[in-house]
């Protein structure tokens, strides 16, 4: 296995593969996507529901929230934070690509604001000067049929959010020679001695 060695250009997501809406009212916006787009629920629950249309195992996520945000938040600047698009996410071809352009950033000073293994992705989250969110990910699982059943299972059930991860921790693995597919596991990027923030405790106003 050739040791990464690190970028000095630009690595740009291969595929833009799901966005993120916070919503008041999810049951309206499941029934409308259904009769727009043909989408299906894949998974849902009290806060959040994965909808999608075609082969991805998610093409929209809707993240619940009480219909008393629009009156506690009525100008749409500080709304933003709660309703609306939260994110873009877009998908790298190797976690080798998402890590080394996390390592380029870096050392340009632009740090995700969130780095977590949700389970079906290895995803970081980056804010522009605007507040957007983009979410850089890498699929966990070989094929769709996999990461489709991992939605299915108790697993994710329990845990739909994932585990916080430390990107420069599974970078230094990597490069001392782990294979990719090691490194794909929930907890396989938290740092030794650390307590990740786990399932929906990992949910805050930061975050979100």
């Amino acid at each position: 296995m050739t040791t990464p060695a690190p970028s000095t250009t630009a690595l740009a997501p291969e595929i833009l593969a799901h966005y993120v809406i916070k919503t008041p009212r999810a049951a309206e916006m499941i029934d409308w996507y259904g009769k727009v787009l043909g989408a299906r629920v894949v998974h849902e629950d009290s806060q959040i529901a994965f909808l999608t249309w075609d082969e991805e195992s998610h093409r929209l996520a809707l993240v619940k929230i009480p219909g008393l945000v629009r009156r506690l938040f009525p100008l749409a600047r500080f709304r933003r934070k709660v309703v609306g698009v939260d994110h873009l996410a877009f998908t790298y071809s190797s976690l080798e690509r998402l890590l080394l352009n996390h390592e380029r950033l870096t050392a340009l000073g632009i740090d995700p604001v969130w780095s977590i293994n949700h389970g079906p992705t290895t995803s970081l989250y980056y804010e522009d000067p605007d507040g957007t969110r983009l979410e850089f990910q890498v699929e966990n699982f070989a094929t769709p049929e996999e990461t489709a059943a991992f939605f299915d299972s108790e697993e994710f059930a329990e845990n739909p959010i994932g585990v916080t991860i430390d990107p420069a921790y599974l970078l230094e693995r990597l490069r001392a020679g782990e294979p990719p597919h090691a490194l794909t596991g929930r907890y396989a990027g938290v740092r030794p001695g650390t307590r990740p923030r786990v399932n929906k405790r990992a949910i805050t106003f930061r975050t979100l």
